[in-house]
Order: C-alpha cells, then sequence, then structure tokens
C-alpha cells in the first residue's frame, strides 16, 4: 500500500497537450455546498452537474477522457485545482464523478487522456 502512495505521489501534474498523451492520475470530485452559484477560473458559473474538471496545468478548455474502474466520460477543463498538496491531479465534477463511479470512493485512481 505504502508503494501504492508513493506512486501517486510521484505522478507529475503536469500533463502534455499532445493528442492521445495518457497518464494515471489520483482524482476526486467536488461540488454543491460552497461551490454552487460560484465562478470557476475560466469565468463561468460551476454546475456540480456538469463533465468538467479542475486541473492546474492544462489549457482551459481542454477535453479529457477520464476512466476509472472501466468507466469512462468526457470532461471538459474549466477550473484550477487541486492543490499539490492534496496528492491529487484532477478534480472532476459531481456529474462526471458519478458517471464513473467514483462518488464513493471519494478518491481514485483514473486514466487520462488528452482528446484533440
Amino acid at each position: 500500500m505504502r508503494l501504492l502512495g508513493v506512486l501517486f505521489a510521484g505522478v507529475a501534474s503536469i500533463m502534455s497537450c499532445n493528442a492521445n498523451a495518457t497518464q494515471l492520475v489520483r482524482a476526486s470530485f467536488y461540488g454543491g455546498g460552497e461551490y454552487l452559484n460560484k465562478r470557476t477560473s475560466n469565468g463561468e458559473v460551476f454546475k456540480a452537474d456538469g463533465f468538467t474538471a479542475a486541473h492546474r496545468t492544462l489549457p482551459m478548455g481542454t477535453r479529457v477522457l477520464v476512466t476509472y474502474k472501466g468507466k469512462s466520460c468526457i470532461v471538459r477543463i474549466n477550473d484550477r485545482g487541486p492543490a499539490a498538496w492534496t496528492g491529487r491531479s484532477l478534480d472532476l465534477s459531481r456529474g462526471a464523478a458519478g458517471r464513473i463511479g467514483l462518488i464513493r470512493a471519494g478518491t481514485g485512481a483514473v486514466t487520462l487522456e488528452v482528446m484533440r
């Protein structure tokens, strides 16, 4: 288990924007509460049921295929985060997390594939 934690800690948060770039990252989700009716980093109003995500370095508008335990969805990067100290590289909207089954676990290892 410790090795798995080291693997996640060592995964780079910077991801190339080349088409078909695939990376294993730690992800979580956010939505509701303090985020409702707030603006994301790109200026749009956050929608918890949308298919969007926060990433520290990918350009706004980048579409990413996210896969967790065999379930996938495409999300659009529209926000910045999560904080580097969390060990996560991606925060999904609640809608996207629900689609791939990440809600119950809260966090998990997902694969990201930048779409063009």
